[in-house]
C-alpha cells in the first residue's frame, strides 16, 4: 500500500539511491558506527545504513509507515525502529548509544532537531543531514549575512562544518518546491554554561531590527545599561546589532553579563 506524504509533517521521502553514496562519504561511515536516523520514511536510507554500520536507531513519527518500514528492514536485526516524536524522546538514553546522526530530516523540524541533538545528545560526535538549502545556509552562516542568527551561533559554538553537497529536488517524492542540501559537521568542545549562553543568544536575536542592548533589555536578560556596559567590556560598541557578533563573542558577553 502506498503512503501519501503528509505536508503537515514536512515529509518528502527519499527515493533516489544515487545520493546514498554521497551520504556515505560525507558521513564517513564505518562498521563500528551506531547511527541515529530521524524520519526514515520509506526506509531507503535506513537499509543502506544498516548494511554498513553496527547499529541504526530509526525514529519515525508517522505510524502509517510502520508496515512498509518493517518489510523493508526484514532480515536486518541491527535496526531498532522506534515510533514517536524525536523532539520529545530521550535520545541520550538509546542503547547502544548513537555516535552519528545521519538523516533526511523532516522539513518542519529540521532546525530544532539539529540544535537539540547538539545540546542534548552529547554522545553524538558527527552529523550528516539532508535539509532545505535555506536551513543548510543558516546553520553555519557568518556574521553580517542575512542567514546569520541564533541558530547559526549555537551550531557554530558546538560544531564545525566538514562537508556540503547540493541535492537535486528529483531525489524526493513528492518533489519539493525548494532546494535541499547535505550538510556534514563534527562536534567541537562547547562553551561553559551552555544554557546561559543560549538564553543570551536567543534574546539577542529576538528583536533583530533593534540594537543588541535594546533586545536584551526587552527580553529581560539585562537592562539596556547593563548590556551596553557588557558590550563595551568585550570591546564592542553599545549600539551594535546582534548579527555583527562572532559566536565566541556571545560567550564573552554572557560572562560579562553575569559579573
Amino acid at each position: 500500500m502506498s503512503v501519501v506524504p503528509k505536508r503537515s509533517l514536512g515529509q518528502h521521502f527519499l527515493v533516489d539511491r544515487n545520493v546514498l553514496g554521497v551520504i556515505e562519504r560525507l558521513a564517513a561511515l564505518t562498521r563500528e558506527d551506531v547511527v541515529l536516523e530521524i524520519g526514515p520514511g520509506l526506509g531507503v536510507l535506513t537499509t543502506y545504513l544498516a548494511d554498513r554500520v553496527d547499529h541504526v536507531h530509526a525514529i519515525e513519527l508517522d505510524r502509517r509507515l510502520e508496515t512498509g518500514l518493517r518489510e523493508a528492514l526484514d532480515g536486518r536485526p541491527n535496526v531498532t525502529l522506534v515510533f514517536g516524536d524525536a523532539l520529545a524522546s530521550p535520545l541520550d538514553a538509546l542503547v547502544p548509544a548513537p555516535t552519528k546522526l545521519v538523516a533526511n530530516l523532516p522539513y518542519n523540524v529540521a532546525t530544532p532537531l539539529v540544535v537539540e541533538t547538539l545540546v542534548g545528545v552529547p554522545g553524538l560526535r558527527s552529523w550528516c543531514v539532508m535539509v532545505q538549502r535555506e536551513v543548510a545556509d543558516r546553520l553555519f552562516a557568518t556574521p553580517g549575512t542575512k542567514a546569520y542568527g541564533a541558530v547559526s551561533v549555537m551550531v557554530r559554538l558546538h560544531a564545525r562544518r566538514t562537508g556540503f553537497h547540493r541535492v537535486s529536488r528529483t531525489v524526493f517524492r513528492p518533489v519539493p518546491k525548494v532546494d535541499s542540501a547535505l550538510v556534514a559537521f563534527q562536534r567541537i568542545d562547547p562553551p561553559r554554561d551552555v544554557p546561559a549562553v543560549r538564553r543570551v543568544v536567543v534574546a539577542a536575536f529576538a528583536h533583530r531590527r533593534k540594537t543588541l542592548a535594546n533586545s536584551l533589555g526587552l527580553t529581560g536578560i539585562a537592562t539596556r545599561d547593563e548590556a551596553v556596559a557588557a558590550l563595551e567590556a568585550i570591546e564592542r560598541p553599545g549600539g551594535i546589532r546582534a548579527e555583527a557578533l562572532e559566536p565566541d563573542e556571545f560567550v564573552a558577553l554572557t560572562v560579562e553579563l553575569r559579573r
